[in-house]
């Protein structure tokens, strides 16, 4: 839909004005930084930094319900810049000019609702965000999108040349990191670092396949982020973790899309989403945060974090009901299914204690939980969800692993409707589902096959082993109907069929 035809009071904001208001907050000494340079930590304290807007006070100029209808309307354009995640420009990236945003299809991914089974079966109505269906087929690519864009936008001004961008992954961001950085190449090359057999061979093929240099370290996933640390502290490269603060920007999109989604109402809303490295939980609720403080919203969802009893530092500070003693210590990470989510010492946990202490202030009650689930339900779960409709990745069994205990144990009632984050696609981890069905997943995953989950191949074979086509030997017409009649018979006995 072309601009001119959009209704006359929102024809001045239908194309976002370029501001540049944003700047780095440090979250330690406070110390305030320009956005117009590559900045992962703050250079006073080496604390984390979040992206902050000059004029975020100004965005109250416009009343809530023109916001929604603005967001409404910008659904209908044919802008590639506005089809993606800066369909909300003004609150991602308004220093960004449209030209030096990119966009590969992210964004805007399906919601879709449980069936009659899960519902009943979990205790309340929910819906899974599709997040696999992002073109790297994760949620990263929201993160990813933003950060390129900056970066994009640096190269733009003369800023910065010849930029070599650099990650530490659990898989994901590795995927959507080698993605986006071959699509601006050659002004980008992408270096990622894996943890050696540590990632399903699914994630692995992705950066491969993009044309990144791709380091596997022995280890795990907070040991190659030490190295990407080091790294980016000595040398001039990018750092696309989401210790990088645009990562966090694009990743509250996330938060904009769940709001539009439900026509502007989270009340009686909870949204679950897995731990990791904690900046997508850090972007959910400062997203939320700022769609309600312009009235887009009126009022906070529940957010609920779920981590894995094999890697859960984040759920093991808050189990001290007093934030005057609570303490972060690392865990040393297990085995977990939910490979994205094992993390034991998440760079963006300052973030997760900063935004849930004013998440909770706003709401006017505590609003932010954190659960922990074991192995076994994640597992389970994501099986069950997969064979009522949905494409969930084991991240998102973990989400509905936490919500049946939310539910359990009365975080969230039977009256409210839950939004879980599925971050990947089922067929990044469809290793572990081979696994389960086969009945071999190691022991250090504490993981027991159900045989009500077990799903294997049946091989019909014809009672004659001479009448088996192939590609080199094509039976004769008569012997093909036979073997055809004789593995349709033994079919039918299987699935115990009726002649019409």
């Amino acid at each position: 839909m072309r601009p001119d035809y959009f209704p006359e009071d929102i024809k001045p904001y239908i194309l976002p004005e370029v501001r540049a208001d944003l700047y780095y907050q440090c979250l330690g000494c406070c110390a305030q930084f320009p956005v117009e340079k590559l900045l992962y930590v703050c250079p006073e304290c080496s604390q984390v930094l979040l992206i902050e807007d000059k004029n975020a006070e100004k965005l109250k100029d416009i009343p809530g319900r023109l916001w929604q209808k603005i967001f409404d309307f910008r659904r209908m354009l044919k802008i590639p810049a506005l089809k993606g995640i800066y369909r909300y420009h003004e609150f991602i990236g308004p220093c960004i000019p449209l030209e030096s945003i990119i966009y590969l299809g992210e964004g805007h991914t399906p919601v879709v609702e449980a069936n009659d089974v899960l519902k009943e079966k979990i205790g309340c109505s929910f819906f899974y965000k599709n997040d696999g269906q992002n073109p790297s087929a994760s949620f990263k690519d929201r993160g990813m999108a933003s950060a390129m864009s900056s970066i994009k936008y640096l190269i733009d001004q003369g800023l910065v040349s010849d930029v070599i961008a650099i990650c530490a992954s659990t898989g994901d961001t590795s995927a959507a990191a080698a993605l986006y950085a071959s699509y601006l190449g050659p002004l980008i090359k992408s270096a990622v670092l894996l943890p050696h057999k540590k990632v399903t061979s699914q994630q692995l093929s992705q950066p491969l396949g993009s044309g990144a240099r791709v380091f596997e370290i022995p280890g795990v996933f907070d040991d190659c982020m030490k190295i990407v640390e080091h790294l980016s502290g000595k040398y001039a490269v990018a750092l696309l973790n989401s210790k990088n603060a645009w990562r966090i920007l694009g990743q509250e999109s996330y938060s904009y899309e769940v709001a539009q989604e439900f026509d502007w109402d989270m009340k009686d809303k909870a949204v679950i989403v897995p731990i990791g490295n904690a900046g997508n939980i850090s972007a959910v609720m400062n997203g939320f945060i700022k769609f309600f403080n312009a009235g887009i919203i009126d009022a906070l969802p529940k957010i609920i974090g779920v981590q894995s009893e094999h890697a859960d530092p984040v759920y093991q500070y808050y189990l001290e009901p007093d934030e005057t003693k609570r303490i972060f210590m690392p865990v040393d990470t297990r085995p977990s299914v939910a490979q994205a989510a094992m993390i034991g010492n998440p760079v963006s946990m300052p973030r997760v204690v900063h935004i849930a202490k004013k998440y909770n202030t706003l709401s006017g009650h505590q609003n932010v939980f954190f659960i922990q689930v074991t192995e076994q339900a994640i597992m389970d779960w994501q099986l069950c969800a997969n064979k009522n409709g949905h494409i969930t990745c084991t991240q998102g069994g973990e989400c509905l692993a936490g919500l049946a205990h939310a539910v359990k144990n009365n975080i969230v009632s039977k009256t409210e409707t839950a939004i879980l984050d599925a971050t990947a696609h089922a067929i990044k981890f469809s290793e572990f589902q081979d696994l389960y069905f086969k009945n071999q997943i190691p022991q250090s995953y504490k993981i027991k096959s159900d045989p009500d989950y077990i799903n294997l191949p049946s091989l019909v074979m014809p009672d004659d082993p001479t009448m088996v086509p192939s590609q080199e030997k094509r039976l004769n017409k008569d012997d093909f109907q036979k073997f055809v009649k004789d593995i349709s018979d033994k079919i039918a006995v299987k699935l115990n069929l009726k002649e019409s």
